[in-house]
Formats: C-alpha cells, structure tokens, sequence
C-alpha cells in the first residue's frame, strides 16, 4: 500500500511538471514572437527615417482590384507610396455617387490612385503586388463583391511609357501564371473621388470589411527559392575568407579594391551569400568614394536596416533579408537619382549579366530592365 502511494504521487508530480512545461511553451513563444516584431519595427522604422530623406517626385497610377477599402489600406503602406485615394475610374457618368456606382448603369471601377516616389517604388513593384492581392482569373468579381464596378483593371495616362511598362509586367505576370488574365488594360477616361467616408475606410473602422490580407504588404514581391544555410566553414570555403569575414563579420573592404567598383556591364547584383536579387545596373552610379554605389535596392522589400553607431560614428547599416552585412545607406547621392548612396562591398555581391539571366535561374528579374 505504502509502494503505491508513493507510485501515485511521483506519477502525480511527472504529470504537474509535464503541464507545466506544455503551459510554459506559448509564452516562450509569445515572448520570442514578441522580441522578432520589436526587431522587425525597429528595421521598419530605420527604413521609414532614411527614405524620409530621398527627393520627392510624384507618379501616378491606376488600379482596379474589387472592394477599394482592403486596395487603398494595403498600397497606403508600401514604401514609396505617397496617397493611395479610393475613387471612380472610367465612369460613363459625371461625378457618379457610390449609390449609383452600385446599381452599375455608371460602368465605374472602385479604383485607387496612387501617388509615388519612382527614387523609392518602381512601377513594376506596384504592379507585381497588385497581382498578389488580386484574383486575376475572377471577372467582376473579387472576395465576396460581384458586379463590374469590382473588376480588375490598369489604367494609364502615359500611351508611352506607363503603357509600355503595364503591358511588360503584365506579360510577365501572365508567363509566370501559365495563362491570360482578365484584368483590363485600358487609358484613364476619368477618375472622381469617393465619399469622404470611403477614404482610409479600415483606418477608421479596424474591423471593416476586407477582402484583402493586409499583412502581404510585408512578404517578399517575388518569390526566390529559399537558401539552405551553410556552414560557416562551408560559405568560408566557398566565399573565400575575407568574402566571409564582410558578410559575417561586418568587415569592410579597402576603398578601390572591389571587383565592382569600376565596372558597368548591365545586369544584376545578387547576395554573395544566398544569392537573392538586391541591385540592378540601372542604379549603379559611379560615386568616386571606392565601392560600388547604388540610388536604391531591387525593391522596397530586399533589404534590412539597422541602426549602426559602431567606430564613433552615427550610420545606417544594410544588410540583405538573409543577414548579410552589405555596407551602409548615405543621403548624399545624385539628387536626380532621389538623393541615397548604397555603399556596397563588392565582396557582398555577385554579379549575374543581363544575357545570362536565363542561364542562371533569374529571368523574372528582368522585369526590372528597361527594354
């Protein structure tokens, strides 16, 4: 009797210290979850303060993808966007109400307005994520709105250029697909502003409906295969030792030394390390300083920035998604370029010409190039 009650109680304690391992797990994960999205704000903040300081040009653009709500929250914050306005675009009626675009006599599209800073978000960004968040297969039709006021479309004010560039994301989109999509591609007739109570709708109502997962805005605009992590003595062998000792190590190479420096051939500049897409050529500036110089990353979304006080000096640091330390970020580039110097160590990157894209895995990218 006495064996058994002793055998009851230590499977009594094995089971309290189980129930309390199992109930401490979520808030050890709560807790790391927590410490990664206060990491995460500070990266997003450090690129908020420098982005802050690139000249401001304005472009426009039209897009179509149902409900404007779930459009307008989501594109307010890509970086590089201005204004995103919800409004009516192609009406056969003058300043048409939300009431009579509803009934669908008008032939209006919920479509935003985006305003933009091209030193900061290209077009072809703006258009690859608007395909994320769309259904581009679904006619008059997105989430739960049915009628042709909810069809997809891209509308344009520039035959030339905003044309040409629409027309080249789109095939690309539809390559990539395997099929047509029905999104419309058409010039911009007109375009009236919707009620004021439609503008920053799910800003001021949190809980408003949205067909649209607004956290997409922090994904990756392209999909790249994953990088399986070496070792370090693995990426040393491969890298080299003062390849390794930069991305690692924050090392920095001697000024005129970079393989990169002095060297314009047109193509793109990936991670040394994963081999991720951060720069193309059509940013490369020769900035006299003895590392290669770029106005702005691939996309918004390629880089981390971290606030860098080290060696006396206040700068900002960048790395790429993968945590490989790139150089730093300097307002004092060509002002027509929007005004950033990216100053990169050429031991950071790999160069993959332009002819050569294909070969090597990266002929999406060539999105990115001007034709």
């Amino acid at each position: 009797m006495h064996k058994k009650l002793i055998a009851i109680i230590i499977i009594g304690l094995i089971a309290i210290f189980a129930l309390i391992k199992l109930n401490s797990k979520p808030q050890e994960n709560k807790l790391e979850n927590n410490e990664n999205n206060e990491v995460m704000e500070d990266k997003l903040d450090m690129q908020k303060e420098i982005l802050n300081e690139v000249k401001t040009d304005e472009k426009t653009l039209y897009l179509a993808g149902g409900c404007f709500w779930g459009m307008e929250a989501y594109f307010a914050n890509v970086p590089g966007v201005i204004d995103a306005k919800s409004g009516y675009a192609n009406s056969n009626t003058e300043n048409p109400s939300y009431e009579e675009v509803c009934t669908g006599k008008t032939d209006a599209a919920e479509t935003v307005k985006l305003v933009y800073n091209p030193h900061i978000v290209s077009m072809e960004e703006l258009i690859i994520r608007y395909f994320k968040v769309i259904d581009p297969f679904s006619l008059n039709k997105q989430g739960g709105d049915v009628g042709t006021q909810y069809r997809t479309g891209i509308y344009y004010t520039d035959e030339n250029l905003e044309k040409k560039t629409i027309e080249k994301v789109v095939a690309f989109v539809e390559k990539k697909l395997g099929k047509k999509t029905v999104v419309e591609i058409e010039p911009l007739k007109n375009f009236y502003d919707a009620e004021d109570y439609h503008q920053d709708y799910l800003e001021k109502n949190p809980g408003g409906y949205c067909h649209i997962n607004l956290n997409e805005v922090y994904d990756s605009v392209l999909d790249y295969k994953e990088y399986e992590k070496e070792s370090d003595e693995e990426l040393k062998s491969r890298i080299g030792a003062e390849a390794f000792d930069i991305a690692r190590n924050s090392g920095t190479e001697r000024p005129g030394t970079g393989e990169y420096n002095d060297f314009d051939e047109k193509g793109l500049y990936v991670d040394i390390v994963s081999g991720k897409p951060l720069f193309t050529s059509e940013k490369k500036f020769d900035a006299g300083c003895g590392w290669p110089s770029f106005s702005a990353p691939l996309t918004t979304d390629s880089l981390d920035y971290i606030e860098d006080n080290s060696h006396g000096m206040k700068r900002v640091e960048v790395k790429s998604k993968d945590d490989t330390h790139l150089g730093h970020v300097f307002n004092d580039g060509p002002k027509e370029m929007g005004g950033l110097r990216y100053c990169i160590n050429s031991a950071s990157l790999k160069f993959i010409p332009y002819d050569k894209l294909d070969e090597e895995g990266y002929g999406e990218y060539k999105v990115f190039f001007e034709e």
